[in-house]
């Protein structure tokens, strides 16, 4: 699980944090390189192609390696035919290079996405209930380990070949995502010498392979559908919209989202029912796993359960999109990120994670949650100090030891809980529809970082993102009582 949490750790960086310092030295603005952050968005909908990673075999390496090392190879080698695209793209030189570089990662975020869903599975079934505590923490040292290599050692690498905001060199940054890619062959060999889960031999061999044809070709087409209805509403609404402040910005895309996620919803029913693939397997592929859920826990409880998922990690979240532009705008040089933030803080998160999963274990799940949550909100606070006095290497070491703690203590005791949710015939789906709601909004979001900044100033942003943690706090004390009346069994 260390390994493999390395290799999950490490694309996250290269398109959240290392590609917004890129593409600042590289000269674009501060509000473009925060909507990057959505390049991450995979993340967030997992959950649709999950029923698909659970139940559909691939040709030649399910047969070879099993169910789950199968995935996972296939988008550990996606992960790296991303990097080097992205390696491969200069964002300085105009043209088309900029929407390039934002497919590249586009697909780094979507195979990364995927990998995680298979090592979230994974994880899920090679140990019980009371184990995943530990697990979970060794996985999150590893995920840390991860994001110490692409974030501090792409910043090392870049600077060290010449690469600096007032002398762009973009053979430093192609050289430093290259090594990224050269990295994960960490993953691919920890991956074809792990044994498969002995759980892990449940996979839809009885339906025919034309069956699991059709079952990809309903999700692709519905893919496509919502890629089509959310450039066109972005071609007819962007112009109307832009200029009219971040509040408007913000309420046209999130309907801009619910009518691609509509028309993809839509789309995949229609072909359903019109035959194009067996209502029985697309039940069992994608009602089944969420229906399960709500019948464990009922529908009350089931519906304050996915609310305190998808906001428990939005301060954090939220504030860490432009994080590395607001270090940058201190006046703190990339060397100086790269051991406080990248290094240093990233030691002291895997330092919160293991302290999170000893506590879930030792004292519970809730109450770890419940220390985390007012923690992660407090946290933030201390940015506004940052913000006011300026480029004091102390403070941002202090502040990056507060923030870190909380982040991993919070995430250790969020994935143990994750963990004691999910049904271990639904492994895969349903702790991907968790994690995507964990960061779907607190994401979308962190895309308008950059314009509520400019609105608010950088004491502002920090206050608001403090702020939306609060009711986070009342959501875990609900769902403390609610699960003490009614917790279900896990199987």
């Amino acid at each position: 699980m260390l390994m493999l949490g390395f290799s999950a750790g490490l694309p996250l960086m290269l398109i959240f944090s290392s590609l917004s310092l890129w593409l600042i030295e590289a000269g674009v603005e501060r509000r473009a390189v925060t909507f990057f952050s959505w390049a991450a968005l995979g993340y967030s909908f997992k959950f649709i192609w999950a029923p698909l990673v659970d139940r559909l075999p691939l040709p030649f390496l399910t047969a070879w390696l099993g169910r789950r090392r199968a995935y996972m190879l296939l988008a550990q080698l996606g992960v790296v035919g991303a990097i080097v695209g992205m390696a491969m793209t200069d964002p300085s030189s105009g043209g088309m290079t900029l929407t390039t570089m934002a497919l590249f990662a586009v697909m780094l975020g979507f195979m990364s996405a995927t990998q995680d869903i298979v090592i979230d599975a994974y994880r899920i079934e090679i140990a019980r209930p009371e184990q995943q505590g530990v697990l979970s923490s060794a996985y999150i040292a590893g995920y840390r380990i991860g994001m110490i290599v692409a974030g501090a050692g792409v910043l090392f690498l870049a600077a060290y070949w010449g690469s600096a905001r007032e002398a762009y060199h973009y053979q430093a940054w192609q050289w430093a995502y290259l090594m990224m890619a050269a990295t994960m062959g960490i993953g691919i060999l920890t991956t074809l010498i792990t044994p498969e889960p002995s759980g892990s031999a449940r996979v839809s061999e009885t339906a025919p392979s034309g069956q699991h044809l059709r079952l990809l070709a309903v999700f692709l087409v519905s893919v496509l559908a919502f890629v089509g209805v959310f450039y066109t509403v972005g071609q007819v609404g962007l112009p109307w919209v832009t200029g009219r402040g971040p509040v408007w910005r913000l309420i046209f895309e999130a309907l801009r989202m619910g009518l691609g996620l509509g028309a993809a919803f839509g789309v995949g029913w229609a072909l359903v029912h019109a035959g194009l693939a067996s209502r029985s397997q697309a039940r069992i592929t994608w009602v089944e796993p969420v229906m399960d859920f709500f019948k464990r826990y009922g529908a009350s409880t089931a519906w304050l359960l996915l609310a305190l998922v998808g906001l428990y990690r939005i301060s954090d979240i939220v504030l860490g999109v432009i994080s590395n532009v607001f270090y940058q705008d201190m006046g703190f040089t990339k060397p100086e990120i790269a051991y406080a933030v990248k290094t240093y803080g990233v030691v002291i998160s895997i330092f919160g994670g293991f302290l999170g999963g000893i506590l879930a274990t030792r004292f519970g799940v809730m109450r770890s949650l419940m220390w985390g949550a007012i923690l992660a909100a407090a946290t933030n606070l201390a940015f506004i100090v940052l913000a006011v006095s300026g480029r004091e290497l102390t403070l941002l070491y202090l502040i990056v030891s507060a923030d870190n703690l909380a982040a991993g203590f919070a995430s250790a005791a969020f994935v143990a809980f994750l963990s004691s949710l999910t049904n271990i015939s639904f492994t895969a789906v349903q702790y991907a529809i968790f994690s995507s709601l964990m960061t779907l909004l607190p994401k979308t979001l962190g895309g308008y970082s950059g314009g509520i900044v400019d609105g608010l100033g950088y004491p502002g942003f920090f206050m608001f993102t403090a702020l939306i943690g609060v009711p986070v706090i009342g959501l875990v004390w609900l769902a403390g009582r609610r699960l003490a009346i009614a917790d279900p069994p896990r199987r």
